[in-house]
């Protein structure tokens, strides 16, 4: 008698083992889409706040598709570097869960304007007209009470003085508001309307990158800076241009994973050490300020 046949020329043996391989194979692994705000950024990881949810540790790695979108729909894309995955950025994250139940990102998008209030949020924002008239309050107190007592040259060291109070209260602030440590620091200077870093503030800076690399999750902070000497527009381009060029080469001559620098930072002529009004001062204000931060859960500070 022969057996019988089910559809497909399958006996019922051999369906039923093929149902049992079926059902009793690990699960494939599923994609994951989450949206939320970075809150904070230690090497190749990312960690994502999400309202009502526990914090989602976000794996990130040279395939990971980085897109800055606009429009209703986000139909306009453009492809962005990793720097640009800041703290404070609200993104979307699309990927799948590891076995470290990290979650690793296939793709990550983020609105252009999302990333300016970010990256303003980062830098502490520029002072409020408020603030800037009391600083100048402040600034004419002095200079009037130095005058009397005739002081020009005391009068200028106390100003350069205050300013760089300031610059370090400042730095404190983003530590703290950030969770972060500030480890070490390095100041490039430019000559006026220059971008090029000569070879002594590149050595300056491979030694920095040597320094960073010593430390566990380290982040480098780059931030550009011009004198208010000529156009808002291009002191703005030439901070950048600094900024960009101090990160090429941490990363090509240094050997700094572009996954450990924030987003070079643009700052124009925000936080001037020195007034505009000499050579010298102008000279103080054309920099590039680099620092290491790490996260001070992983210093257990």
């Amino acid at each position: 008698m022969c057996k019988p046949r089910l559809a497909g020329s399958l006996t019922l043996p051999s369906l039923l083992i093929t149902t049992f391989l079926l059902t009793n194979s690990p699960a494939i692994a599923q994609s994951t889409q989450i949206k939320g705000i970075i809150d904070g950024r230690t090497g190749a990881t990312m960690s994502i706040k999400v309202v009502d949810s526990p914090d989602t540790t976000v794996l990130l790695s040279d395939t990971t598709n980085v897109q800055e979108v606009e429009g209703v729909f986000h139909g306009r894309k453009k492809d962005m570097p990793m720097t640009s995955l800041i703290p404070g950025l609200p993104v979307d994250v699309s990927g799948s869960m590891n076995a470290q139940n990290q979650l690793a990102a296939d793709s990550v998008k983020f609105k252009g304007s999302d990333l300016k209030a970010a990256m303003d949020a980062q830098a502490g924002l520029k002072p409020t007209t408020q603030q800037l008239q009391q600083t100048q309050q402040q600034v004419d107190q002095q200079k009037a009470a130095l005058q009397a007592q005739q002081a020009q040259l005391t009068a200028e060291q106390k100003k350069i003085a205050a300013n760089k109070a300031a610059i370090a209260a400042a730095n404190k602030r983003f530590g703290e508001l950030g969770d972060y440590n500030i480890l070490g620091e390095a100041t490039v200077y430019f000559a006026n309307g220059k971008t090029t870093v000569d070879s002594a503030d590149k050595a300056k800076l491979l030694q920095l990158a040597q320094q960073a690399k010593a430390i566990t999750a380290y982040i480098l902070q780059v931030q550009g800076y011009a004198s208010a000497v000529g156009s808002a527009a291009l002191n703005q381009r030439l901070s950048s241009e600094r900024a960009n060029a101090v990160t090429e080469i941490l990363e090509q001559d240094g050997g700094i994973p572009l996954t450990n620098i924030l987003a070079p930072g643009a700052m124009g002529t925000s936080s001037q050490v020195d007034s505009d009004k000499t050579a010298e001062g102008q000279a103080e204000n054309r920099r590039v300020v680099v620092r290491i931060l790490q996260n001070k859960g992983i210093a257990g500070t």
